[in-house]
């Protein structure tokens, strides 16, 4: 089995259900190669499949860097060897990503001597849904009060996001690329365009949606999806500094309806963003979804 760049074609929106039949045999748990993480991403990270002896290799391109993931399906290790040699002839030092835990171990023991390494930037945050909804107890004190101060001082309403209101989550979008300067931020910019492509593409995707209106206004919103049978996916989440509080009031609100059918919440990693790392262990993560990187021998 010899793999090669021949193999893999874009992800497009008409694989939905390919790749929901995939997963629903081997289960995501870092949210980069879910479905939508990719069609939202696709104009920044330009992600690639291939369908091999029942597994899919993803590949993505950020620049002139293409990188890949390790296989998705029936453990093959002649097929990992030949992931590892197109891998190793195409990319930088990095060239394999976000292995699990269990995909490391296997990939150890295939190629003893490989140099895989914890890729703490990418860990994903997971909470328990209950404790994002009910914030209890002395660990939540202050996001509690800061939720009932909201509450209080700000006439909200909440919706499910919807064909009736989608023109408003998206004006509420330019909105908040206004006040973030996205145009003068490369990352905010990608994102603005990710998330545009998930409110254009709302219906085609798996995804459900959140509103915070403040006196009537869109103030927040959040959009997720169902990631395995018990834990839901929080992809986006957006407020508008107009009434303090409204961050922690989209999470809370969002927790709540996610928690009567999800035990936990998965609510994607830092990036290695200090304030970011600091806010997401504010909330007390249950566990963080670990995941390595392939190092090359320098």
């Amino acid at each position: 089995m010899m793999l090669t760049q021949d193999n893999f074609r874009p992800v497009t929106l008409a694989d939905r259900e390919f790749f929901e039949k995939h997963y629903a045999h081997y289960p995501q748990v870092h949210s980069d190669n879910t479905f939508t993480n990719m069609v939202c991403w696709n104009h920044y990270a330009s992600y690639c499949y291939a369908y091999v002896e029942k597994n899919v290799v993803i590949a993505s391109t950020i620049g002139s860097v293409t990188r890949f993931r390790a296989p998705i399906g029936p453990r093959n290790p002649a097929l990992l060897r030949s992931l590892i040699r197109l891998a190793s002839d195409v990319s930088d030092n990095e060239p394999v990503v976000l292995i699990d835990p269990e995909t490391a171990i296997w990939m150890r023991e295939v190629c003893p001597g490989i140099n895989l390494v914890p890729d703490r930037n990418h860990f994903e945050y997971v909470y328990r849904s209950l404790d994002l909804a009910e914030l209890p107890g002395k660990n939540y004190l202050t996001i509690r009060r800061q939720v009932n101060k909201f509450r209080r001082t700000c006439a909200n309403t909440v919706e499910p996001i919807s064909r009736e209101n989608w023109e408003e989550v998206k004006r509420f979008l330019i909105e908040w690329c206004e006040w973030k300067g996205c145009e003068g931020d490369p990352v905010l910019a990608h994102e603005k365009e990710a998330v545009f492509f998930a409110i254009d593409h709302f219906d085609e995707l798996p995804l459900s949606g959140l509103i915070i209106r403040v006196f009537s206004k869109v103030g927040a919103i959040a959009l997720f999806e169902p990631m395995t049978e018990d834990t839901a996916l929080v992809h986006f989440e957006k407020g508008l500094p107009d009434c303090e509080g409204i961050y922690k009031a989209i999470n809370t609100e969002t927790a709540a309806i996610l928690a009567k059918r999800f035990a936990y919440i998965n609510r994607e990693s830092d990036l290695g963003v200090a304030g970011l790392r600091e806010a997401k262990m504010r909330y007390h993560p249950h566990h963080l979804v670990e995941v390595f990187s392939m190092k090359r021998d320098s």
